[in-house]
């Protein structure tokens, strides 16, 4: 019995299934190959450009270290084992994150986990002493999770998802803290950035932090910071300012990295390996003046 039904076109999504099917079949097997493929479906529709991107994510996920997504250690919002409870709950409500190191000595000695959450079990008269019981944080900390700072982020995220937990320290060879990461930071990779209720710096390109400091998206264009600013900034080589940084550093940047420009120091808060995501760019004392007026 002979088959009447008219071929595939070359496009359809049968006929690129096989193709994968043909090229994971022969040798060799790489990761260039299959994005190659990956972006060749996006072409021609078979897939979306999110769809797209999120694959991206995943083989990178392979490839990519923590220290390339990690918060470093200079920017990790910690605890005090010795603070008083007010401290901590100031700490907790101002930063908005879930999680906190809770360090001794320094920054090096992590000897435990804060969850803001533990925090909502205890009577608030008792959180401020006021019932006469002293507030114990030993009591409420969870074990802390270490990460060479080399592993992978496929790795981290079986290991978080075995282990059931959602933030790891980082440590470098030496064994002193490198940062800290997160399963969402692990997420982004994949799936771009994950906004929440904190997060409103993402919906203006530039939000004033106080006299000197603000908080810029990468995707702010250069034409919109110099009308910020006042700054004569190019825009022929860069559109946005996160290219304009990473043109700067003649690679993609890093969370932690730094660079001045001219009047502005520029620190990366936010980033991937595809592009920056938020900066902080502190502003010299008389161009600060002058923006304020």
């Amino acid at each position: 019995m002979t088959d009447d039904r008219p071929p595939s076109p070359e496009g359809s999504t049968a006929s690129w299934v096989r193709r994968i099917g043909r090229s994971l079949a022969g040798a060799p097997r790489n990761t260039d190959e299959i994005l190659a493929l990956l972006e060749e479906a996006a072409q021609l529709q078979v897939i979306d450009a999110d769809a797209l991107s999120m694959m991206q994510g995943v083989i990178e996920t392979s490839e990519t270290p923590v220290e390339d997504v990690m918060v470093p250690r200079s920017q990790m919002v910690v605890v005090d084992l010795d603070a008083a409870p007010q401290e901590i709950l100031r700490t907790v409500v101002e930063s908005g994150h879930s999680r906190f190191p809770v360090i001794g000595e320094n920054r090096d000695q992590i000897v435990g986990i804060l969850l803001a959450k533990d925090l909502l079990k205890l009577h608030g008269m008792a959180l401020i002493g006021a019932s006469g019981e002293a507030f114990d944080l030993r009591a409420h900390l969870r074990t802390p999770v270490f990460v060479p700072e080399n592993k992978r982020l496929n790795i981290l995220l079986k290991e978080f998802r075995a282990g059931r937990h959602h933030m790891a320290i980082v440590v470098d060879e030496y064994g002193g803290v490198a940062g800290l990461v997160t399963i969402e930071d692990v997420l982004e990779t994949i799936v771009g950035d994950i906004d929440d209720e904190f997060d409103e710096s993402e919906s203006a390109p530039i939000l004033r932090q106080d006299g000197e400091r603000y908080l810029v998206t990468g995707l702010a264009t250069v034409e919109e910071f110099n009308d910020f600013f006042g700054a004569e900034f190019s825009d022929e080589d860069a559109d946005t300012v996160g290219g304009l940084v990473t043109q700067a550093l003649a690679r993609m940047p890093r969370r932690g990295e730094s660079v001045q420009l001219g009047d502005f120091h520029f620190q990366v808060m936010r980033a991937d390996s595809r592009r920056v995501h938020l900066l902080q760019v502190s502003v010299a004392e008389t161009v600060a003046s002058d923006e304020a007026e």
